[in-house]
């Protein structure tokens, strides 16, 4: 059987998204959607025992937290190679992996079709950035995108709370200071307690899941700083109710008094699949405005929906990206109703 550093040198050379180690199948990779095995035999547990144990030696990181917990989430850098983030499990009583290829430079965001006003968001002062997508959407390489935006543009301390490390900055205009859960920090809660005693001006965090990480974040968007998070959720009327529906039932009405002032933008992505083979992102952006707050407030998400849907500044709706795409034959009719938010007010725009 091949090394584990064959493998990881293949899906780099073929450009692949991820490498899965899974018993009683070949290993293989994920490009363009589509996967493909690249060993010439089936893997047993034995060998993916085998390739996973080598890939937390090569991270010089400590196998309790998967023995103990059944899964974990790591982060690997390889000199002259690229960059991986790790997850690990179990499956069927075997030791089992997906490993995500991330590459040392941060992407050019004109490449990757990111709308001017998402890059904008970099000139924010203050308030609280959502960017909401399903797992895979590409709401790290966004945010990413943008962070890389500030530390060219502005001289701030910028402060990145990630689990794992997916993008390595290198300072320019500013200062960044990334800390991986797990290794620099317990958890993402104490980890943003402790940065908030660091003169942040952008804090950069991962996925909000829990309530309190959720609370928190507002908190810290009050404080006059810029935040950035993202959450897996589609919409961005879902992103906003996701996180009032975290709040007990009796502080809701507080939470959406204090999410209307701290909020800034949300921005709602997904990859929908090209003419060519590939994956295009396509985006609905909420930039919030007093009408918006009062909106927020007031718990009236059809007149958002409404509100994004006429566009004005600082507005996009998943319909409009989807018809834009179509009309410069990036994808297809059938593509854009498929991935719609509200189909059949895409399908009059399209006659």
């Amino acid at each position: 059987m091949a090394e584990l550093l064959d493998y990881l040198k293949r899906v780099v050379a073929d450009r692949a998204s991820d490498l899965f180690i899974v018993a009683g199948s070949r290993i293989s990779e994920k490009t363009e959607n589509q996967i493909f095995p690249i060993s010439r035999e089936t893997v047993f547990p034995m060998e993916t025992e085998r390739l996973i144990s080598e890939l937390y030696e090569r991270a010089g990181r400590p196998m309790e937290k998967y023995r103990q917990g059944g899964n974990d989430d790591f982060s690997l850098s390889l000199p002259g190679l690229a960059r991986f983030r790790v997850n690990t499990y179990h499956q069927r009583g075997s030791m089992a992996a997906v490993v995500r290829v991330v590459v040392f430079d941060i992407p050019d965001w004109k490449e990757l079709h990111i709308p001017r006003q998402i890059m904008d968001l970099s000139a924010a002062a203050h308030g609280l950035v959502l960017t909401a997508g399903p797992a895979g959407s590409g709401k790290s390489t966004t945010q990413a995108c943008v962070i890389e935006q500030i530390n060219r543009t502005r001289a701030c301390h910028i402060i990145t709370l990630e689990d794992p490390i997916e993008f390595l900055y290198r300072n320019q205009r500013s200062i960044i200071s990334q800390t991986e859960i797990g290794i620099d920090a317990e958890d993402c809660i104490s980890a943003l307690r402790s940065c908030l005693r660091q003169a942040p001006d952008v804090i950069q965090l991962g996925e909000l899941r829990e309530h309190e990480m959720i609370r928190m974040a507002m908190a810290a968007a009050e404080t006059g700083r810029l935040v950035f998070a993202a959450m897996q959720t589609q919409g961005v009327v879902n992103t906003i109710e996701r996180m009032i529906d975290s709040f007990p039932v009796q502080q809701q009405e507080q939470a959406r008094i204090q999410l209307g002032m701290v909020l800034h933008t949300v921005v709602s992505q997904q990859l929908v699949p090209d003419i060519n083979g590939g994956l295009v992102p396509a985006y609905e952006i909420m930039g919030v405005n007093n009408g918006m707050r009062t909106m927020i407030r007031e718990n009236k998400g059809w007149q958002i929906e409404n509100a994004i849907e006429a566009g004005g500044e600082g507005m996009l709706s998943m319909e409009h990206s989807l018809l834009t795409l179509c009309c410069e034959k990036i994808i297809t009719k059938e593509t854009a109703l498929d991935y719609a938010y509200r189909p059949e007010k895409l399908a009059r725009r399209l006659g």
